[in-house]
This record gives C-alpha cells, structure tokens and sequence, in this order.
C-alpha cells in the first residue's frame, strides 16, 4: 500500500469515528422520552417524590422540557404532576400533566 492510500484510508477511519462519536453525542443529549436507570433515577425519584409530598412514580424521563430530569407522579390516584429537576437533582419545577404551570407544589391545592 502506497503511502497516499495509507493516509486516505487513515482519514476515512477517522471521519467516520467522529461521525459515529458525534451521532452517539447527539443521540445521547436529545433526551426524547428516554428513561432515567441506576442511581441517577434513583436520585430524581426520591427528590420528586419529597418535593409532592409521594405519589406513584409513572415515568422518568432525561432532559425533558429544559430540565435535567423530568419524574411524572400520579397523585392521589388520579391526578399526574411532572417535577423537573436540574443536573444537581434539585427541583426546577413542576406542572400538571395538562402542560399547565402549576402554582407551588401539587400539594398546595
């Protein structure tokens, strides 16, 4: 093999490393409904839960609306709140399933 040919094949294995790295970066940061696992949901189960008082965890989702974490809880029985938690597992936010803002927590009705 040719020097050249050695430097050409050398460039395409490195583009596409970096395509498939970037593709796996992108995949991983878009966050569509992928759910939280290990300790990391842990973390944002136990924190959401404290914050609406418990409830039953319906899903957990990575990087929903803006948030680091997002935990749905149904409350009561009927009623579902979504808590938005930033990366430090600190609650940012929550709101009804309806999409609503909420004022305060769930519990505050």
């Amino acid at each position: 093999m040719t020097k050249g040919r050695k430097l050409a094949v050398g460039a395409v294995a490195a583009t596409a490393a970096l395509a498939l790295g970037t593709g796996v970066g992108i995949a991983a940061s878009s966050g569509d409904d992928e759910p939280l696992r290990g300790s990391a949901r842990d973390r944002a189960v136990e924190a959401a839960l404290e914050h609406v008082g418990g409830g039953t965890v319906v899903e957990t989702e990575v990087g929903d609306d803006g948030a680091a974490y997002s935990v749905e809880i149904r409350l009561d029985g009927v009623r579902v709140v979504e808590v938005n938690l930033d990366a430090a597992f600190n609650v940012i936010g929550d709101e009804p399933d309806d999409g609503e803002e909420s004022e305060g927590s769930p519990g505050d009705d």
